[in-house]
C-alpha cells in the first residue's frame, strides 16, 4: 500500500497554471509521498531526471485516486502523466484512445521501453484477443488501450475489469468528448455511464488543447468527483509562426520547402481535390510526399501515415483527417493551405511541429474567401450556430491580426503573456513592413466604404479600389466613383489585409449576415476627417528561400553539435527500427539523438545520463549507438 497522497492546493474549479511546457521542472513546491518512486520509474523507463510541469501533480492525482483534468500542450509529457502512475501502481490501468493507429504506436513505444503494455481492437486476430485477456486475468498487463466504442459495448471486457480490478480510467483526447471542442466525437459522450460501473476507480481527462468552456464540458460529461484541474502553458515557444497572404500558394509552398529541405512537415488542404493536386505536383518536383484524406482506401491511408512515421517520405499533404496520434517528434513545419475553423483546430494542428522541443515553423497560408467557404461547409452540414460563427471570427482576426503571434494563441485561451517580444513570430521579427502615408492610404479605404454607401463587403470594395469594372460594380454605378482605381498599383490580397487591420483596429466593422457589410465606426469617421492615428503593414516579407529559417535542426547545431554525426545516429536509429518493425521516433526521438551527438557516451553507463535512454533501451540499442559514435570520422 501507498501512503495516501496530499491534494494540492490549486484543485477546484479554477485552473492551476503551468510554467511552461518546455524546460524540465518540478510543479509542485514540496516532495510528495509518491515522488522518489515515479523519480525512479522516469529515469529506469524513460531516462528522464525530473518531472516537467504539473506532471507531478497529475501522477499524484492518479496514484490518490483523485480525478482529474490535465491539459498538457502538445510534447508536454501529458502520455507519461498516466503511464507512469500505472507501472509505479503495478496495476492495470485502462486508456481511452480514439484512434486504432494512435493505440498501437503508443504500445509499440511501451513495449520497446520494457512497460507491459496492449491493445485491444478491431485489428487483433481472435488468438492475439485471447491472449490480451488472458494476460488481464493473469494481472501481467499493466496499460490497456481501448477505443470509447470498445468499453462501452464490451460488457464482457467490463465484467473482466470488475473482477481483476483496475486503478484507474484515463481518457486520452478528451476534448472529443466536447461538443464545443475542435473534434468532437459523439461516442465519448457515453463514457460517463463508466462512473456507474466502476464507482470506486477515478477518472482522468487529457487534451492538448481546451478552453475554459470545452473544460467545464469535458468535466460535466465525465462526471469528474472534485477534479484537479491542471493547465499548462499554451505557448509553444519553440515554434514559429508566420501568416501569410494566399498568393502564388506553389511559389508559397516552394519556398518553405527549401526552408526545410529533406525534413519532415505537414501541409493542410481544406479539400480532398486540392490534397491530391498538391501531392502530385510535389512528387513530380521529387519531393518524397504522398496524400491523405477521408477519401483513400482505409489501406492506402495506413500505408501513407505509416511511410510518414518510418521516415521513408518526407511530406504529408492532408485534410485534417490526419493528425490526431501521430507521434513524429521531429516535424520541422507545418503549413497550412487556407484558414481552419477556429482558433482551437489551429493550435492543435500546428502543434503537431516541434514535439521534440526543437525550432519549428508554422505557416499559414490564408485567404478572406476561406472563411466563406467554412460557412457554406458548416451550414450544409447543419453545423451553422452561434458557436461556430464565434470561433470563425475568432480564427478571422488571428490571421489578420498585426500583433505578436504568441501573445494571440496564449491570450485566446484565457493565459496572460508576459514576454514583450517572442522572437518567433512574423511580427516580433519584423517581418511586417510598416506602409509610408498609412493614414492616407487607410482614409482611401475608409472613403471607398463610405462611397459605396456601406452596403458592400470587402471583395466589393477590394474591387472598386482596384478599378475592376466587374458586373456588380457596373451594375451598382461604383464604376463611376471617385474612388474607383484609386488603389490600382497594389495587390487585391494587400487591399484586402489593410481592410481586415482597418477591422481589427477597430475604424471599420463588419455587420449583418449571412453576407457581412464594412460599416464605418466612430473611430473611422475621426480618421477620415484626420483626428486619428493608424499604422498599416503591407503582407509578410518571409525569409529567403535559399536562407534557411532558424526552425531547421541544423541551425542548433553550430559550433555545438557535429550535424554528420546526427546523420549517423539517424540511420542506426532507421535500422533498428526497421528491424523491429518501429517507427523510428519509438528507438529514440531527435532530441536524443541530438545529445548524443554532443556528448558522444563512450560506454552504457555514460549513455544511462543522456536525456531519454532508459534502462532497456540502453541494453537493447546501447552497442550499436555507442559503436557508431566510436567509428565515426567526419568527412572530407
Amino acid at each position: 500500500m501507498y501512503p495516501p497522497a496530499l491534494r494540492q492546493a490549486q484543485g477546484g474549479p479554477e485552473p492551476s497554471r503551468g510554467t511552461g511546457a518546455d524546460t524540465p521542472a518540478r510543479a509542485g513546491a514540496t516532495a510528495g509521498p509518491y515522488d522518489a518512486l515515479l523519480l525512479d520509474v522516469l529515469h529506469r523507463v524513460w531516462g528522464f531526471s525530473d518531472f516537467r510541469p504539473l506532471q507531478r501533480d497529475a501522477m499524484h492525482a492518479a496514484l490518490d485516486a483523485r480525478d482529474s483534468l490535465v491539459v498538457l500542450p502538445t510534447g508536454g509529457g501529458k502520455s507519461l502523466c498516466f503511464q507512469a502512475p500505472a507501472i509505479a501502481s503495478n496495476q492495470l490501468a485502462i486508456v481511452v484512445s480514439p484512434l486504432i493507429s494512435l493505440m498501437k504506436d503508443q504500445v509499440d513505444g511501451l513495449r520497446v521501453d520494457g512497460v507491459a503494455a496492449s491493445y485491444l481492437n478491431s485489428t487483433l486476430l481472435p488468438g492475439q484477443r485471447d491472449e490480451v485477456l488472458a494476460s488481464i486475468r493473469d494481472e501481467r498487463c499493466r496499460l490497456l488501450y481501448v477505443s470509447p466504442e470498445r468499453i462501452v459495448a464490451d460488457g464482457a471486457l467490463r465484467r473482466l475489469l470488475q473482477q481483476t480490478g483496475i486503478r484507474f480510467i484515463a481518457i486520452d483526447e478528451a476534448h472529443c468528448i466536447s461538443q464545443w471542442g475542435h473534434d468532437f466525437r459523439p461516442e465519448y459522450r457515453q463514457l460517463g455511464a463508466l462512473r456507474d460501473e466502476f464507482p470506486g476507480v477515478s477518472v482522468h481527462a487529457f487534451t492538448a488543447t481546451a478552453t475554459e468552456r470545452v473544460r467545464r464540458d469535458i468535466a460535466s460529461e465525465l462526471r469528474l468527483r472534485d477534479p484537479l484541474v491542471l493547465v499548462g502553458s499554451f505557448d509553444r515557444p519553440n515554434l514559429i509562426y508566420r501568416v501569410l497572404r494566399r498568393g502564388d500558394f506553389h511559389k508559397q509552398l516552394g519556398d518553405v520547402l527549401a526552408r526545410h529541405e529533406h525534413e519532415a512537415g505537414i501541409v493542410y488542404c481544406s479539400s480532398r481535390r486540392e490534397v491530391e493536386s498538391i501531392a502530385a505536383k510535389l512528387q513530380a518536383e521529387g519531393h518524397r510526399a504522398a496524400p491523405y484524406h477521408a477519401g483513400l482506401p482505409d489501406e492506402v491511408r495506413s500505408r501513407h501515415q505509416e511511410a510518414f512515421l518510418d521516415e521513408q517520405i518526407d511530406v504529408v499533404v492532408a485534410t485534417v483527417a490526419f493528425g490526431m496520434g501521430i507521434d513524429r517528434s521531429n516535424v520541422r513545419f507545418v503549413l497550412h493551405a487556407g484558414a481552419p475553423r477556429s482558433p482551437e483546430h489551429y493550435q492543435q494542428e500546428s502543434g503537431r511541429a516541434g514535439r521534440d522541443g526543437l525550432p519549428a515553423e508554422c505557416i499559414l497560408i490564408y485567404s478572406g474567401a476561406d472563411f466563406g467557404r467554412w460557412r457554406q461547409m458548416l451550414e450544409a452540414n447543419g453545423e451553422w450556430n452561434e458557436s461556430a460563427r464565434t470561433l470563425l471570427r475568432d480564427m478571422e482576426r488571428y490571421a489578420s491580426a498585426t500583433r505578436c503571434r504568441h501573445r494571440a494563441l496564449v491570450e485566446y485561451f484565457g493565459q496572460r503573456y508576459d514576454r514583450a517580444d517572442c522572437g518567433a513570430c512574423d511580427w516580433c521579427l519584423k517581418e511586417l513592413d510598416a506602409v509610408p502615408d498609412s493614414v492616407v492610404l487607410a482614409q482611401k479605404i475608409v472613403s471607398c466604404v463610405v462611397r459605396v454607401k456601406q452596403t458592400r463587403g470587402s471583395s466589393h470594395v477590394t474591387d472598386v479600389l482596384l478599378g475592376r469594372a466587374t458586373e456588380k460594380v457596373a451594375a451598382a454605378g461604383h464604376d463611376s466613383l471617385s474612388t474607383f482605381g484609386l488603389l490600382r498599383d497594389e495587390s487585391a490580397a494587400a487591399i484586402r489585409g489593410y481592410i481586415e487591420q482597418l477591422v481589427v483596429a477597430g475604424f471599420l466593422s463588419r455587420e449583418g449576415e449571412p453576407y457581412p457589410v464594412l460599416r464605418l465606426t466612430a473611430t473611422g469617421t475621426t480618421l477620415l476627417r484626420g483626428g486619428a492615428a493608424c499604422v498599416l503593414y503591407r503582407e509578410v516579407r518571409p525569409p529567403s528561400a535559399r536562407a534557411r529559417s532558424r526552425s531547421s535542426i541544423r541551425d542548433t547545431f553550430v559550433s555545438r553539435i557535429d550535424s554528420d554525426l546526427f546523420d549517423v545516429l539517424r540511420g542506426v536509429r532507421l535500422r533498428l527500427a526497421q528491424a523491429r518493425g518501429v517507427p523510428p521516433y519509438v528507438i529514440f526521438h531527435d532530441t536524443t539523438l541530438r545529445e548524443m551527438a554532443m556528448r558522444r557516451p563512450k560506454t552504457v553507463d555514460d549513455l544511462r545520463s543522456v536525456y531519454g535512454v532508459g534502462a532497456k533501451k540502453a541494453a537493447d540499442f546501447g552497442d550499436a549507438f555507442l559503436d557508431a559514435i566510436r567509428t565515426f570520422r567526419k568527412p572530407d
